[in-house]
């Protein structure tokens, strides 16, 4: 089978297109044609090397799929079901899905929506995918467009799009915060009602500022995100799923003990089977052609190194879907 292999030989770090046998897939009770991956954020940071995703070498990176059950002794799924995949350490611990063919844990694995093509769902991927739990989540606590604008950071990459198009559809006033103020735009097609320069959000700040916003999408971290929380409204809400600024955290308590901000933290890896089946099934009702086609570029698996080189360097919007099969 075709895939991208990432190794560690003598300790020089390696990522190539090959050919290997498909005996050296790893164990798993189903196995699966993949017909479209993804081309993710963390498959960059795996394929470039510049961030410990990798866990054990030879890895075959790819977080998500969609595609066709081969063989199967997993009680859910047959040959020729049709499946979808996000997450699960897929492509960090556990060989993943930039491959011709992969074998996985069925559990980790749901039925693609009937109403989604393999190709439109790997167009979502995991950034809609996250996108959608981040609104879920925010709705759960309790937002609603009359509140108020609602932000999003990191706006012009894959969950920051889908977030910004999901939020407007649903009738929330949205500002776009961004670094690539030439995607203005494509912004404002999406449904953004404001776009800002991230340069507002992205240097140290002070504990408490102005309040603009009543929630918000965070896909950034770091003092982003801690800036993000201080301007919020009073009982504000804020949906973290991001670190593209950085892992941590330097920030003041205030915005959480004087204005009741909420900071909630979304996780899509380990995110429980029914929470998934509920945000595919959404997506699946909210998300049409026209949007996929906006936010998404397809490239093939030949491209997939070279593509990991340009989102590392920025010079990316939306998302990329890969064809394999």
């Amino acid at each position: 089978m075709k895939c991208i292999l990432i190794d560690k030989p003598e300790g020089h770090y390696q990522s190539h297109l090959t050919e290997v046998d498909e005996a050296s897939l790893p164990s798993g009770n189903v196995t699966v044609q993949v017909h479209y991956s993804t081309l993710n954020y963390k498959d960059a940071l795996a394929i470039t090397g510049q961030g410990p995703v990798v866990r054990s070498f030879p890895m075959v990176p790819g977080i998500d799929l969609a595609g066709r059950v081969i063989e199967s002794s997993h009680p859910a799924y047959r040959p020729d079901d049709l499946v979808l995949l996000n997450g699960w350490g897929v492509g960090e611990k556990h060989w993943g899905a930039l491959a011709e063919t992969c074998r996985l844990d069925g559990d980790w694995l749901i039925p693609l929506p009937s109403r989604l093509t393999a190709r439109d769902a790997m167009a979502i991927g995991t950034a809609g995918y996250t996108a959608m739990l981040c609104i879920m989540a925010l709705e759960k606590a309790g937002a609603r467009p009359e509140q108020g604008p609602v932000l999003v950071t990191g706006a012009s990459g894959g969950v920051g799009s889908f977030a910004v198009a999901l939020l407007a559809r649903k009738g929330f006033e949205v500002v776009a915060s961004t670094g690539k103020l030439d995607e203005r735009d494509y912004l404002k097609a999406l449904g953004a009602r404001e776009v800002i320069d991230r340069a507002e959000l992205s240097q140290p700040g002070k504990p408490l500022a102005r309040e603009r916003w009543a929630a918000a999408v965070d896909t950034v971290g770091s003092h982003t995100l801690v800036n993000v929380c201080a301007a919020m409204r009073y009982g504000g809400l804020v949906a973290a799923c991001g670190m593209a600024q950085g892992l941590d955290f330097p920030a003041s308590v205030a915005p959480f003990i004087l204005r009741g901000v909420h900071l909630i933290g979304v996780d899509s890896v380990m995110c429980p089977r029914d929470t998934r089946v509920r945000a595919w099934e959404r997506l699946a009702a909210e998300v049409d052609g026209p949007l996929l086609e906006t936010i998404a570029r397809e490239i093939t698996l030949a491209e997939v190194i070279e593509t990991a080189g340009d989102i590392m360097a920025g010079r990316l919007r939306g998302r990329v879907r890969v064809k394999i099969a």
